[in-house]
């Protein structure tokens, strides 16, 4: 065996015929082909399943009980692995407390940086918050009237597990009486059992008073021991109104305090520091007035409230206790609601503001007399949103809200006291609200106390460092505080891989999926110096990728071909890009090489002449914008990544289209002044990369529709008729013909609690899904589960003399998916072949010619030979008087674009404005557009000039 190589003999994994190759090692290497030849087959389930299972199987047989078995991947054998680590685009996190910053972990150290070397200040006076002296905590305290009952207590416990009987034993023998337990006063004397694994505060009550002068000393060394038992913390309760001071952290003017700090207070996720409305979220639900009265010309009595619109008029006792509420005020229910005082409206959705005495009559003839508040409808559902147990229930509450930011905090999700805390003027939320960039030169300016710097030394340089590989990966644009689920596969991916820079290890083996996906190509250096870097660390890279630049930028590359699916699998050519390019059979080479390319466009379509124009667009970076979208044409939305592209297409001009046409009610557009032209338009249809379904019952065949055609045929059948089979006698989603041992899934589902589940083949059926009586039904000698393992491209054959069946087989040939079975699970389904299997279902409507199609990046996963029969499509579309509107960064798809509309220029702050528009030749002649200066290569340059 060469010490420098990866030798793999026989893999076989799903398509792979049989392949044996070396790899060098320590290198960047590249796995390309087209959509389906197997490359990750190659890359993912062989190379890194092997280093994962060997991995394991190093482990102790205690530590492998908790891990599982991990399957040995179909390959003879593989020498020369190094332990590999998989970087690809998993799903993101879909927890909204997850965001950019913890992620990366920054906001960890963050945390620290504020809690050793932050300066609380008063959020009243603006002045830095000291420690208050008893004799200052006994001045305020001593503003009260007197006569007033004061309670001085001494917080010991604040947000802690245990059952401190052992600190309620030691309190009663140091002579103190009570104590407050979770906001219950109770006696030491009792018995007081609390939860282990629960959080709790303690509070010990020192001592209750009255307020008079003669008790002045008493109150002071009631405070001074309070402070002792505390750590300098003390509440005194006045009346009803509480206060903590604290000999620590206390504005002297009006007292405002802060706890002692550490980490936890700067946590969103903690209770210390969580703002108490949100709970640490940013955004709070509550019921839309537009969504809970959709047409305020309506009267009550017409169900202008669609809450009660069923409700109208008969017996139910909520309806008639709405009505009892509006009889005591006097507000006309046969009025439309807009006619409605604001007064009045404000009965209706809040409730009365004084007790209501009423009686009312069940329809079951029961009476309820009643003297009491009666609720409005808006706090009625908000307050049954936050009670109920029941999904279905909340589902519906919930039809009527929106999410808002937090009228607390203001969206920054930590409470006042977290918030007071600022390193160089600036508060923790504050800092995670600038962009990478901007948070890396203010790290780098910061300028601190010498006891602070050397206290904050190893902490600054963590976050300047993970701050700079975010910046190196080309994630500059980003911010801290941006959620995680917002993220796109690739800037994921990019994160995911400028916390593997961080760790600096060497003699690893990478494997990464894409990861060039959503970056401009004035970036894509950027992320080649990285992945250059990390095989300079003595690490080996390998790549699944269709980028060009990439491959030109590789020490080697497998191209794996020659076709998808079934045709595919085989090693077609290896080597240096360089030696690539001189391979005639390789498709990739010819791209490469420019033998083989997308052509330009001959003309650019003149449209319909009709445009929709949206007037001020300022959603998140948009700087207050303009734009004309025309229709009829093959429109691209580009710009570097960051720049505002999905901002403008997906939150604004989809979602206000949608709202305009009527189609979505409940979609708040971001912001925008006006919109004109939507009566050009009568559908909108939004194809993203979101899984077709989420469980193994879905598949290609159900979601495009041609399975509903095929069960036709089988229930057609001699066979079918004799027995008397109907059509759903072939579904495996209903009782009948399904196997009733796993209902139709074809595996059992394995939960596994904290690990992913598990599937595992049905033991009855084999994962045929059918019963044998079903499956005894043929048609070409093929039963109903053969068929569904038959690809797109073998059951074009069979079904050659059915035209229906035929065409929407045809359709996913067309986007490149013949190699797809066509009972293939959803859940295996990559987002570039769900986000074609949408595309492939669409194409079989009608056109209406006044359809808009949105797609947002769709090249993600396609070779550039799969991304010419996309652009046949979609031109396709557009040539029937339809408009295409895509958002991409593939310099093919834009050079075949009839319009494009250029964002930047830069990403994030400096990005949100109109560079240029026009058709590509006009953008290439912008030397302010990036976008133009790559474009001017792609319509007039080739790939064999490059590095000259």
């Amino acid at each position: 065996m060469e010490a420098n190589k990866i030798i793999i003999h026989g893999a076989k994994e799903n398509n792979l015929k049989n392949i044996s190759l070396e790899i060098p090692k320590n290198k960047l290497i590249v796995m390309t082909g087209l959509s389906g030849s197997g490359k990750t087959s190659l890359a993912f389930d062989t190379i890194y399943a092997e280093g994962q299972r060997r991995y394991v199987e190093s482990l102790s047989a205690y530590a492998r009980m908790f891990l599982g078995g991990v399957d040995k991947p179909n390959v003879e054998s593989i020498e020369g692995l190094s332990p590999a680590i998989s970087i690809d685009q998993k799903t993101t996190s879909n927890n909204p407390r997850s965001t950019v910053g913890t992620v990366t972990e920054i906001y960890d150290y963050l945390r620290l940086l504020y809690a050793r070397t932050g300066v609380p200040y008063c959020p009243n006076h603006h002045i830095p918050i000291t420690g208050m002296t008893v004799t200052e905590m006994v001045e305020t305290v001593w503003q009260n009237e007197d006569g007033t009952r004061l309670m001085i207590m001494a917080p010991i416990v604040r947000e802690k597990k245990g059952t401190y009987k052992e600190t309620f034993t030691k309190l009663q023998k140091d002579g103190y009486v009570r104590v407050r337990v979770d906001g219950e006063v109770r006696l030491l004397e009792d018995e007081i059992t609390l939860e282990k694994n629960q959080r709790h505060n303690i509070d010990v009550i020192v001592d209750r008073i009255i307020k008079r002068d003669e008790n002045r000393s008493r109150v002071f060394d009631s405070i001074e021991t309070a402070l002792n038992l505390a750590d300098g913390k003390v509440i005194v309760a006045a009346g009803d109104k509480e206060s903590l001071y604290s000999s620590s952290y206390a504005c002297p003017v009006c007292g405002f305090s802060v706890p002692n700090l550490e980490p936890r207070l700067f946590s969103f996720n903690a209770p210390l520091g969580a703002c108490s409305l949100c709970n640490g979220l940013g955004i709070t639900e509550e019921v839309d007035v537009d969504l809970l009265i959709p047409d305020d010309s309506l009267s009550l009595n017409e169900g202008a409230i669609r809450y009660y619109k069923n409700l109208v008029g008969t017996d139910n006792i909520e309806w008639q206790t709405f009505c009892v509420l509006c009889r005591a005020y006097r507000i006309d229910m046969d009025k439309p609601v807009k006619k409605l005082t604001e007064k009045q409206m404000n009965i209706v959705l809040h409730g009365s503001d004084k007790p209501i005495k009423y009686s009312i009559t069940s329809s079951s003839g029961n009476q309820y007399s009643r003297n009491d508040y009666i609720e409005g409808v808006k706090d009625l559902i908000e307050r049954r949103y936050g009670e109920t147990q029941s999904a279905w229930s909340k589902d519906w509450y919930h039809s009527f809200m929106v999410e808002s930011t937090c009228p607390k905090c203001g969206g920054k999700r930590l409470n006042e006291q977290a918030l007071s805390v600022q390193v160089a003027d600036k508060n923790i939320m504050e800092y995670t609200a600038m962009s990478v960039v901007d948070a890396l030169d203010w790290v780098k300016d910061l300028h601190l106390s010498e006891t602070q710097a050397k206290i904050a030394e190893m902490v600054l340089k963590e976050i300047r460092d993970r701050l700079q590989f975010l910046k190196d990966v080309g994630l500059e644009y980003l911010t801290l505080d941006r959620l995680a689920c917002t993220l796109s596969g690739g800037e994921a991916q990019r994160i995911r891989l400028a916390t593997q820079i961080g760790s600096h290890l060497s003699g690893v083996l990478y494997v990464l999926d894409e990861p060039s996906i959503g970056l401009h190509q004035r970036d894509n250096m950027k992320l080649i110096g990285t992945l250059k870097e990390m095989r300079d660390l003595g690490n080996t890279l390998i790549v699944v990728e269709h980028d060009e630049e990439t491959m030109m930028n590789a020490d080697w590359i497998v191209d794996i071909g020659p076709g998808a699916g079934i045709h595919g699998g085989e090693v077609i050519a290896e080597g240096t890009p360089q030696d690539i390019m001189k391979c005639e059979n390789s498709i990739t080479g010819q791209d490469l090489s420019g033998k083989k390319k997308i052509n330009v466009p001959e003309k650019r379509r003149k449209g319909s002449g009709k445009s929709v124009k949206i007037y001020g667009a300022s959603e998140n970076n948009l700087k207050h914008i303009d734009v004309e979208f025309p229709l009829g044409k093959f429109v691209v939305v580009t710009g570097v990544s960051g720049s505002g592209k999905s901002t403008l297409v997906n939150e604004v001009f989809m979602k206000a289209v949608q709202q305009s046409i009527g189609r979505m009610k409940r979609v708040k557009p971001g912001r925008f002044d006006k919109i004109t032209g939507t009566k050009n338009i009568d559908k909108l249809v939004q194809i993203d990369q979101d899984p077709i379904g989420r469980t193994p019952r879905s598949n290609p065949a159900t979601y495009t529709g041609v399975f509903d055609d095929i069960r036709e045929v089988f229930a057609n059948t001699p066979e079918a008729r004799l027995r008397s089979y109907d059509k759903g006698r072939f579904s495996f989603n209903t009782k009948g013909g399904r196997c009733e041992a796993c209902q139709g899934d074809g595996v059992r589902v394995i939960r596994m609690n904290f690990l992913p589940d598990v599937y595992v083949p049905c033991e009855v059926c084999h994962g045929k899904r059918y019963n044998e009586e079903t499956l005894q039904v043929t048609f070409k000698g093929k039963n109903i589960y053969e068929v569904l393992e038959m690809t797109a491209e073998e059951a074009l054959s069979l079904f050659a003399n059915h035209p229906r069946i035929h065409s929407k087989l045809q359709t996913l040939n067309d986007v490149g998916l013949g190699y797809v079975k066509l009972g293939q699970s959803s859940t295996t389904l990559s987002g570039g072949e769900a986000q074609r299997v949408k595309l492939a279902s669409e194409l079989q409507r009608k056109p209406t010619g006044k359809t808009v199609y949105i797609l947002d990046e769709p090249t993600t996963g396609l070779h550039t030979d799969d991304v010419k029969r996309l652009i046949d499509v979609l031109s396709k579309i557009a040539d029937s008087g339809n408009t295409v509107l895509v958002i991409e960064h593939n310099l093919d798809v834009i050079k075949s674009a009839d319009w494009i509309i250029d964002l930047g220029p830069e990403g994030g702050d400096n990005g949100g404005t109109i560079i240029t528009c026009g058709t590509p030749e006009q953008v290439a002649e912008v030397p302010e557009s990036w976008t133009g200066q790559y474009l001017k290569k792609a319509l007039y340059g080739s790939w064999e000039d490059y590095g000259k």
